[in-house]
């Protein structure tokens, strides 16, 4: 069962519905899934990424690896430094959250002798903009003046590292049904009640050209229902434009194409979090749950090689931070009752049964010598 919304919750879904409503009349009375679920996301000041509610953390609607350990951000900044050693230059950050990984990723740098120029964060969100300065500004002065925050991509090429921790699951993505050995569009219309429902339309020009061949390729089934997110060929080849030298780590719940699109995944992979229960329901609770879909992680891959952007690792979250010395991190804690707690939140983040298999971290890169540390595990890194 769903948690109760407050009466601030319920009055903030109610003017954000009242919009997405306004939008799809003016449509001619239906729209695809990938608008909805961007006036959903990122309206401004009502969408769900736009607005000011608390969303990560024990107050929000989930939880994120930076905020569960710090193990993890200490294992990223071990494979920063490394592509730093090679290229010199900044950190870019794309939707930093609460401020955790960027701030524990400065601080184990800063113990490896290893700083970038700067770190910048691109944030979408004034909400989580506003917590992400609080958290930077508890670090010392010379970590803190390094920090900066973007509202677009840099204008000049930049050297050394991107970071897209969970950013792709958000991207808008458009979602279909199987009819005949053809695609046919799921969107949304306004129900007698005035709530929304689900309708099927004519699949638009990017539905046809990515979803279509999947239904030859993997001999989907009639009734089939996944999705395709068409924007991150654009998203990966705008970060192709503006990296001149070094690594984009791309962590994210995931799977390789042929897996993704298993003949008895019947039902995609779209899920929604509110007050850290998931299920399926993308058209209740606008605008304060998040909502997110799975990552192909060959169509991530294809998109790089489109942008000149090598394929440089690809591993489930365990094989990385296994790879980038989280048991050295374990056994360097000071003391019993240290090492017992970070232990669990390790689990947490290996564990099969946790979050170790079912995220992945895939490595794009330009001008890389040699293998990334991350990635040195070639039993843990499935195949795309």
């Amino acid at each position: 069962m769903l948690a109760l919304l407050s009466q601030d919750e319920r009055q903030h879904s109610f003017s954000l519905a009242e919009f997405i409503a306004t939008r799809i009349v003016a449509a001619g009375g239906w729209v695809p899934f990938d608008t909805f679920m961007e006036l959903a996301l990122y309206s401004p000041g009502l969408g769900y990424y736009s607005a000011g509610a608390v969303k990560l953390g024990v107050g929000g609607d989930f939880v994120t690896a930076p905020e569960m350990s710090r193990l993890f951000g200490q294992c990223l900044a071990r494979q920063c430094a490394q592509v730093l050693a090679m290229t010199g230059g900044e950190i870019l950050e794309f939707g930093a959250g609460t401020g955790a990984m960027a701030a524990t990723v400065m601080e184990e740098l800063a113990a490896l002798d290893a700083l970038p120029d700067r770190y910048a964060i691109l944030e979408v969100s004034a909400d989580l903009t506003a917590r992400q300065r609080a958290r930077v500004e508890e670090l010392p002065e010379a970590l803190r003046q390094r920090v900066t925050w973007l509202t677009r991509l840099p204008e000049e090429p930049m050297r050394g590292v991107v970071l897209a921790n969970e950013v792709l699951d958000a991207l808008p993505c458009s979602r279909f049904v199987v009819h005949d050995t053809r695609v046919r569009s799921l969107g949304v219309a306004m129900g007698a009640d005035g709530g929304f429902i689900e309708r099927e339309g004519f699949p638009d020009e990017h539905l046809a050209r990515y979803a279509q061949p999947l239904v030859r390729e993997f001999a989907l089934a009639d009734g089939y229902r996944s999705e395709v997110c068409w924007r991150i060929e654009p998203w990966i080849a705008a970060l192709g434009q503006c990296l001149q030298e070094g690594a984009i780590f791309l962590i994210d719940y995931g799977l390789p194409r042929a897996q993704y699109y298993h003949p008895q995944r019947t039902d995609g992979t779209l899920r929604c979090h509110f007050k850290h229960r998931a299920h399926n329901d993308p058209l209740i609770l606008v605008g304060v749950q998040d909502i997110s879909s799975w990552v192909d992680f060959t169509r991530v891959a294809e998109a790089g090689e489109a942008a000149g952007l090598a394929l440089c690792g690809f591993t489930t979250q365990a094989g990385f931070l296994i790879g980038s010395g989280i048991e050295e991190l374990l056994a360097g804690d000071a003391d019993d009752i240290t090492r017992a707690r970070r232990t669990g939140e390790a689990g947490r983040l290996l564990l099969p049964a946790e979050m170790g298999e079912a995220f992945k971290v895939m490595a794009l890169g330009r001008g890389l010598q040699g293998p990334l540390r991350g990635f040195t595990l070639q039993d843990l890194s499935p195949s795309l």
